[in-house]
Order: structure tokens, then C-alpha cells, then sequence
């Protein structure tokens, strides 16, 4: 009944029906009795049967007993009737009860499932990793550490030899370092959101899937949705710069080896490198290299090294007041940290006479710092002879670059070393060995002194100076240098302000692959030095862009910071090492026929002769005639005329297109 199970035999609910108006009945004449109806009054409001129920029941239960026993008959005759059930309808509620419940258990579980898939797409936020230093594990004592006290004995000063050389320490420079700045992670998630809404608001879709902060700019990379091209983001450098109110913000589209772009935006609060934690690093004092630069950190933390017996020269330019001279003085100084005089020498060119003027005495120069632009020249006109002359001593000794001549210099000291031990045993033996090492000389009779070579850095700190003087000597030089230089130990550092094609030409920058730019103030500047853009966003105070050795990809680095008060106490302490010992001869003009010029013997034309017969025989002297005649190009046709004019062959230009005068007759045998 309470299930409502059904009952074949449907007369029940006819009888039912008939319990359920009785028992109704009975109840309304035990609660009314009499009642008022249209004027009438009625002796039983509940008719004769409900006056019979309602008397008899009274009589049997009293009047409760006979409500209770109506009441349940009225309830089974409804639910008969009615075909209600009390399980179905408790069911009903308890099932809408548990629908409710899973209800809200779903939306908390999507709640839940909606933060974990929004937190699956923030970006990562990777901080730089701290490079710790080992620490130094205390000796333990054993039982023989008294007895190897008392067999060691402290060095006093005066037991070192006269004349050592002592690498200034690393206390003379300031600034450990400011110490790592907590990432503010709420910061950084902003600025990814407000970077996605900016570019949204370009038409550019995406996400930014990893944020990289470092001490000075902060690489945001940004995935685009597919069908966003990439140079479409590379052009809004401009106008996101401006969205997000930053001094400027550099895009790299794409990253190489992956498939976002860098977006780098500067720091609010930046953190300055210095040239003393450079040089303390890990990565500076396990540099194997011959001429550690130590350039700074890059836009992660990490220590930028360089080394320029790899580059083989450097090439540096930046506008006025980017921390392109502080970078020098960096430079310098990261190699005399590690350079002995004996093993690298400089020459140091200063047209401006206010950078480079302090290291003035030091030992490592080979002459004072260079000041007068004609004697710049003659300075990197001995630099190639030097270089000739290496190649001279390299050629003979059988080796192909300057490590390899000094090693083997140093296996010969031992071989010679070794025979003197044996000749204090057989002295003849000796005589013999000594008289079968003559002397060997070069066809125009120059004795090949050997010895140790030394490294020799030549740092020009404004190229463009030197240019507007003697451009052509200069770039000849260089270009000669920079070409040939590198297997001789001869490396340039040329620094300029003027980033433009009459200062650093073709020529030059052909042969400095490796290049460094500060900021500059136009694309085409940043064209001129790098063969791409990119210097022009760049913030200055020594921000920088690298292009290393054998790559076409851009490294931004951070330089190193150094006072001139560091530089001077530097330079002070390597006074105190000892005099530097310059060669007078470098500023001396060269003799005749070592110039290296357009006037020597060695430039000897083997048309020479063809064109006096010319010259003679026509009695006109021209370029354009030597061109068309004999088939020569311009450059050598104008040297051929040079040479005669400087040699009374020919007169001088009279500044008309008319020919020179011709001052010899016919060639015969001789001229006349």
C-alpha cells in the first residue's frame, strides 16, 4: 500500500471512495455537531452517517479516540483513492535533495578544474640560479700536521726574486655586488596579463608561456596563436612601448631554436654590474682564455667572458655617453688582471686624449699612449712590420701561430739546457753541437732574432679621429691587421662614437666579425655596425649588443661598471711593478722598402717598364691612357702615375684634363 502496489480488483476504489466520504463525515460531526445553513439550522452537519460513526465511536473510544480512528481511515481512503504514496514522495525529496548536492559538487569540482587549467597557462617564471662557490672544506688535523708546521717556513719579501711581478688584487675595485632582489611574482604575472591584453588589442593573439626576469630587462616569451605572423610583432615594438609607458622595449622574433618571441621590457628598479664581481666570478677565473674581456651579464645574470685571442679583433661603437669609454677601461682592465708584461703587451691609441691617458706608464705599454693621429699611423704601420716579422720567425721554427713558436722556444731552452748538463762531462761534445748552429739569415741579410714573443694588444679608442687625417693609411693598416694578424698574436680593440660608412667602411667591418654596440640613435647606425637592427632600443649605460665570433646571433649583455678612481688605483699598483720598457723605434719612420706602402721595391708593377716605353713614345702621360693601353684598372693605372710623378718621370697635374708632361725621350736601353 505504501509502495502502491496495485490491487486487480478495482471495486476498492469505489469502496474507498465511500470510506473516505464517511470517515470525512464523522469528523465533521464530531468538530460541528449543529450548524446554520441557508437560514436553517441542521442537527447533524455531518448527515445520519456521520452521526452514527460520530455517536458510536464517541461511545466506544471517547471523543480522541474516535477522531484518531477517523483520521487514519480518511489517510488510506485518500491514498487509495488518490493513488498517492508516501515512499515515492519522501523518495522524490531526498532524490531532488542529492540532485542539489551534485549539483553544487560539480560546479566546485569546475571551479576547481577552471583555477588548476588557468593556472596551467600562466606563464613560468624562471629565476636567474644563484652560482654558489663551493665552500673550502677545513684541513683535519692528523697527527704528522706539527711536524709539517715545523718543516715549512713563512715567505718573507725579501726572499723573492728582484723583479717579480705581482697581478693587482682584487680588493683595489669596489662594489661586491648588490645583493639578488626578491621576484615579485604578482609584479611579473601583470605585466604578462597587461601584455597579452595590449597585443590583443593589436590583433595579435597568444599567450605568454615564460617569463625570464634578470637584473636589468625582463624577456616575457610570447607563443602566437597560429596564423599570426611573426613580423607583424617585431613591428610593434614602438606602440607597445608606448601602451606600457616603458623607456623602450626590444622584440627578438623569433628566439632561435624555439618557437616564441622575446619580448624584453626593462625593470622598474634596475640593478647595476660591476666590474669586481665580474672578476670574482666562477666563469672569469676558469676562463682558459689568452685575453679574457670581461664584458658583463647577460639579460638572465649570467657572466658574459669573451676572449679575444678567439674574436681575433673587436669592433665597438655607440653614441656619446651609452658606457662605451667604461666598457673599455673594463676590458683593460679584465686583461691586466690576468696578463704578465712578459706575456701581453699594448699599444694604446687616444686621439681625444682624456680616456686612455691615465694607464700612461704602466708596464705592459710597448710606448706612451699615442695621442697625435701621424704618429697613430706609424704605429700600425710597425704593427705590420711586427707581424711580418713573426710570420719571418714562425716560418722558420716550422709552427703556424704564436702559442706554438713559444712552446717550442721553451722545448728548445730545455733541449739546450739538458746539453749544457751533459757538456759539464764531455766539454768537446759541446764545442761540436754549438758549431753546427750557424746563424740563419734572410736573402736581404736580416739575422732572425728568436725569443719569446708576447701577446700585443692595440686599443684605438676613436677610429673616427684617426680617419679624418689619414683615412687611407688607416684603413690600409687596419684592413692588413685584421686580416693576417691573428696567428701573430696582434689583436685590435678599435672603439668609435660615429657609427657612419666613412668611419667604419666595408673594408673594416669586413674583417671584425666580432662586434660590439652601445645604444645609438638610429636604425641605420645600428645597420651600419651590427648588419641589423636592435642598438637602437637599447637603454644605454652600458646596455649592449654582442655579436660573437662565427654567429649571426645577437647577445645582449649588461656591462661591467668600473669608477676611474678603481682604474687609478689599478694603474698605481702595476707602476709600482716596474717601468714599462717602450721601443723608441715604433714612432720612427721605416726605412725605404719596409713602409709597406705604394713607394717601395716590393711593389715593384710588372707593367712598369711597358708603360715608360708608353709614356715615351707618345709623350703623354695619363691614367686614362695607361687604362685603355694596357688594360689596367683605375687604381693601378693612378699608382703607376704617382710613382713616375715622385720619380721626375712625369710632371705634376696641371688641374686640367690635359696630359702631363713627359720629362724623358725614347727608351732604348736606357732612359734618358
Amino acid at each position: 500500500l505504501l509502495k502502491f502496489r496495485d490491487l486487480h480488483p478495482k471495486s476498492y476504489k469505489i469502496i474507498a471512495f465511500l470510506v473516505m466520504l464517511a470517515s470525512l463525515a464523522g469528523l465533521i460531526s464530531l468538530k460541528f455537531g449543529q450548524v446554520q445553513l441557508f437560514g436553517q439550522t441542521l442537527s447533524h452537519a455531518g448527515g445520519f452517517i456521520g452521526f452514527v460513526l460520530a455517536e458510536n465511536l464517541s461511545g466506544w473510544f471517547n471523543l480522541a479516540g474516535a477522531a484518531i480512528f477517523l483520521l487514519v481511515f480518511l489517510s488510506v481512503a485518500t491514498i487509495l483513492v488518490s493513488r498517492f504514496s508516501m515512499v515515492l514522495f519522501l523518495e522524490g525529496i531526498a532524490d531532488r535533495v542529492a540532485g542539489q548536492l551534485q549539483v553544487r559538487r560539480e560546479a566546485r569540482q569546475s571551479r576547481r578544474k577552471a583555477k588548476e587549467e588557468e593556472k596551467a597557462k600562466e606563464p613560468v617564471i624562471r629565476a636567474p640560479q644563484p652560482r654558489l662557490q663551493k665552500p673550502v672544506e677545513p684541513a683535519k688535523p692528523g697527527k704528522r700536521s706539527k711536524k709539517q708546521k715545523d718543516d715549512s717556513q713563512e715567505a718573507f719579501d725579501f726572499l723573492e726574486p728582484v723583479g717579480t711581478y705581482h697581478q693587482p688584487p682584487i680588493a683595489l675595485l669596489d662594489h661586491d655586488g648588490e645583493a639578488a632582489k626578491p621576484i615579485d611574482r604578482d609584479s611579473l604575472m601583470m605585466n604578462a596579463r597587461l601584455l597579452e591584453k595590449k597585443l590583443k588589442d593589436f590583433n595579435v593573439e597568444g599567450e605568454v608561456v615564460e617569463v625570464k626576469p634578470g637584473p636589468v630587462v625582463t624577456m616575457y616569451e610570447f607563443a602566437p596563436a597560429p596564423g599570426v605572423k611573426v613580423n607583424k610583432i617585431a613591428g610593434l615594438a614602438d606602440d607597445l612601448s608606448m601602451a606600457l609607458k616603458a623607456l623602450s622595449i626590444r622584440i627578438v622574433a623569433p628566439i632561435p631554436g624555439r618557437g616564441v618571441v622575446g619580448i624584453e621590457i626593462p625593470n622598474r628598479d634596475r640593478e647595476m654590474v660591476y666590474l669586481k664581481e665580474i672578476l670574482d666570478s666562477e666563469e672569469y677565473r676558469k676562463s682558459g682564455g689568452r685575453l679574457p674581456l670581461a664584458l658583463g651579464k647577460d639579460i638572465f645574470g649570467h657572466t658574459i667572458v669573451a676572449d679575444l685571442a678567439k674574436m681575433p679583433h673587436l669592433l665597438v661603437a655607440g653614441s656619446t655617453g651609452t658606457g662605451k669609454s667604461v666598457s673599455i677601461n673594463a676590458m683593460i682592465l679584465s686583461l691586466l688582471y690576468r696578463a704578465d708584461p712578459r706575456d701581453v703587451r699594448m699599444i694604446m691609441v687616444d686621439p681625444k686624449m682624456l680616456e686612455l691617458s691615465m694607464y700612461e706608464g704602466i708596464p705592459h705599454l710597448l710606448l706612451p699612449v699615442v695621442t697625435n693621429p701621424k704618429k697613430a699611423v706609424l704605429a700600425l704601420n710597425w704593427a705590420v712590420r711586427e707581424m711580418e716579422r713573426r710570420y719571418r720567425l714562425m716560418s722558420d721554427k716550422g709552427v703556424r701561430n704564436i702559442d706554438g713558436y713559444n712552446r717550442k722556444l721553451v722545448k728548445e731552452e730545455q733541449e739546450k739546457s739538458k746539453a749544457r748538463r751533459h757538456a759539464l762531462e764531455d766539454p768537446t761534445e759541446a764545442l761540436l753541437n754549438e758549431e753546427e748552429l750557424p746563424e740563419v739569415e734572410l736573402i736581404d741579410g736580416e739575422v732572425l732574432e728568436h725569443g719569446h714573443l708576447p701577446y700585443i694588444v692595440v686599443i684605438v679608442d676613436e677610429l673616427a679621429d684617426l680617419m679624418m687625417v689619414a683615412g687611407r693609411d688607416i684603413e690600409e693598416a687596419i684592413a692588413r691587421l685584421a686580416q693576417m694578424a691573428r696567428a701573430a698574436g696582434i689583436h685590435l680593440v678599435l672603439a668609435t662614437q660615429r657609427p657612419s660608412v666613412d668611419v667604419i667602411t666595408g673594408l673594416i667591418k669586413a674583417n671584425f666579425p666580432t662586434r660590439i654596440s652601445f645604444k645609438v640613435f638610429s636604425r641605420t647606425d645600428s645597420r651600419t655596425i651590427l648588419d641589423q637592427m636592435g642598438a637602437e632600443t637599447l637603454l644605454g649605460n652600458g646596455d649592449m649588443l654582442f655579436l660573437p665570433p662565427g654567429t649571426g646571433a645577437l647577445q645582449r649583455v649588461h656591462g661591467a661598471f668600473v669608477s676611474e678612481i678603481e682604474v687609478q688605483r689599478v694603474v698605481d699598483f702595476l707602476k709600482k711593478q716596474g717601468q714599462p720598457e717602450y721601443d723608441k723605434s715604433i714612432l720612427e719612420a721605416p726605412p725605404a722598402g719596409e713602409s709597406g706602402g705604394t713607394d717601395g721595391d716590393n711593389d715593384y708593377d710588372e707593367k712598369w717598364d711597358e708603360a715608360l716605353a708608353i709614356i715615351a713614345e707618345t709623350r703623354q702621360a695619363s691614367i686614362s691612357m695607361l687604362q685603355r693601353r694596357l688594360r689596367l684598372g683605375y687604381n693601378r693605372a693612378a699608382r703607376m702615375i704617382e710613382k713616375m710623378e715622385s720619380e721626375g718621370i712625369v710632371g705634376p697635374s696641371d688641374g686640367t684634363s690635359r696630359p702631363r708632361e713627359v720629362y724623358i725621350g725614347k727608351i732604348g736601353g736606357d732612359e734618358s
